[in-house]
């Protein structure tokens, strides 16, 4: 789901934050409450999330929920390119909208794909696969919300009818495990923030708030 909200104080160039997290963290929450904070300051934002719900998104979004099979490097290679489309796309591509203003704050980007993807294949093939996604935009700021798998697991559980293909909690511990080695690897590149996910949602948001609002000035 997207969501375009419009205040006032549009800034040159936007930025761009996104979230990261395994199934289950929280990411989503958080978008909400920074976004609603932002908007009481002001400032002009635009929510959106990967998979996209273009048609390379939707079906993702089909073989995450197993109404359609293939192989996971096919998998991997779909969200390379719903990827470039969510940046490029002339109607709502992150990089006009940053351009014109727009802060973009994004559910999920490429480091969801080193995660993810590197359960299956060498995380060097995914970032080499990913280079034009990061050399087109990085994030002013990635937020990765640490959870343990187990209480990830219990959220999801609670708040869904199914388990989508990357919800195992085997698969989710060694996710984890390749986010963090996705951020020392890339440390010396790639602006992040790592945030304990097993506090209270009003904590994490402070935490975040305390980060962000330096790159707007606050």
């Amino acid at each position: 789901m997207k969501k375009v909200t419009v205040k006032k104080g549009k800034i040159s160039r936007g930025n761009f934050i996104a979230f990261e997290g395994i199934d289950g963290s929280g990411k989503s929450t958080q978008i909400a409450l920074l976004n609603n904070r932002l908007n009481k300051e002001g400032i002009y934002c635009y929510t959106t999330m990967e998979p996209t719900n273009s048609p390379i998104g939707s079906l993702i979004h089909q073989i995450m929920t197993g109404r359609v099979k293939t192989d996971n490097r096919v998998i991997a290679g779909l969200f390379v390119a719903d990827r470039l489309d969510h940046l490029l796309n002339e109607v709502d591509g992150i990089v006009s909208k940053i351009n014109e203003g727009t802060t973009v704050i994004t559910d999920r980007y490429y480091f969801s794909s080193y995660a993810y993807h590197s359960v299956d294949m060498p995380m060097e093939w995914v970032i080499r696969a990913n280079e034009q996604s990061s050399a087109i935009l990085r994030p002013t700021i990635t937020i990765f919300i640490d959870v343990k798998p187990d209480t990830a697991v219990e959220r999801i559980a609670k708040n869904r009818f199914h388990q989508e293909l990357f919800e195992k909690k085997s698969r989710l511990v060694k996710v984890r495990e390749n986010y963090l080695k996705a951020f020392e690897l890339l440390t010396k590149d790639e602006k992040y923030m790592i945030v304990d996910g097993n506090q209270s949602q009003e904590k994490i948001a402070e935490i975040v708030w305390d980060t962000v609002k330096g790159y707007f000035n606050l």
